[in-house]
């Protein structure tokens, strides 16, 4: 009697959902938490891609679907090398599934002067962390014509001049674009000397360096060391604020794209040329 007793009882409870429920505020909540601290992410490529699940798809306006972590890394890689890419956006809408698996976020972001929403469906695994497995976006408006005419330089044409008097002297410099004096995007070429040296320095902005020539050593931190030797054809992207140093062995040239106006603060202010 008491087996079928237990018995019946096992089937109502199933029935009445004994099972452990789920609560849909703290799910929301949990998915609102865990959109905001990806969002924090943007400036470390690599933690930005491990809220991708292995399998995710990205739909990218423009593009293929990109499908599985690998793709989407190397996706996200060429959007955050871009000269001047900035990236901010907040959830404003939460939910989730019945069984408390599934869920989802939108809301809006802004990258660079482009605005628009976005919906990133996720998944709870096993381990209970939450991953994003479809992600999409689009913009509020169409995008913008080109504006200005082309720009052909020969290298014939480009005209060097002595570079700011903030970085050592020997160094020229020519605008190939742009203007760094200025608000928004520009690409100047530098022709550095044998053995120089840009002491530990830091900008306001996102700073990529690309070497075109000669032998080109950079590195991260408040003490000119070795640094990694680049290569012709080598690039390095420092974030906004980030101390490094670059040095050379040969004579080198580099390009260098940025957000102006250009800023070059040193981390010592007597290793700074123009102070002296």
């Amino acid at each position: 009697m008491r087996r079928y007793l237990c018995l019946l009882l096992g089937v109502v409870c199933v029935n009445a959902g004994c099972a452990q429920s789920v609560n849909p505020e703290q799910g929301r909540a949990s998915l609102m938490a865990v959109d905001r601290e990806w969002s924090q992410t943007v400036k470390d490529q690599d933690k930005f891609v491990t809220y991708f699940a292995t399998d995710a798809s990205a739909y990218v306006p423009g593009a293929p679907v990109l499908k599985g972590q690998p793709a989407i890394k190397k996706a996200i890689g060429e959007m955050f090398a871009a000269p001047g890419f900035s990236l901010q956006w907040a959830a404003t809408k939460a939910d989730i599934s019945s069984s408390g698996d599934i869920g989802y976020t939108s809301g809006t972001y802004q990258m660079g002067p482009e605005k628009g929403k976005y919906v990133t469906v996720w998944k709870k695994q096993a381990d209970g962390s939450w991953k994003v497995v479809e992600d999409i976006f689009n913009a509020d408006a169409p995008p913008s014509p080109p504006t200005g005419p082309h720009v052909l330089t020969p290298a014939t044409k480009i005209t060097w001049g002595p570079a700011p008097a903030e970085l050592p002297p020997g160094a020229k410099m020519a605008v190939i674009s742009g203007d760094p004096g200025k608000d928004g995007p520009f690409v100047v070429r530098a022709q550095l000397p044998a053995n120089y040296v840009i002491a530990p320095h830091w900008h306001p902005t996102d700073e990529h360096v690309t070497v075109l020539a000669g032998s080109v050593s950079m590195g991260m931190g408040d003490k000119v060391d070795k640094g990694e030797e680049l290569g012709v054809g080598g690039y390095a992207a420092m974030p906004a604020q980030m101390h490094h140093y670059l040095t050379t062995k040969t004579a080198a040239t580099v390009q260098v794209h940025g957000m102006g106006p250009f800023q070059i603060t040193y981390v010592n202010p007597a290793d700074d040329p123009s102070k002296k």
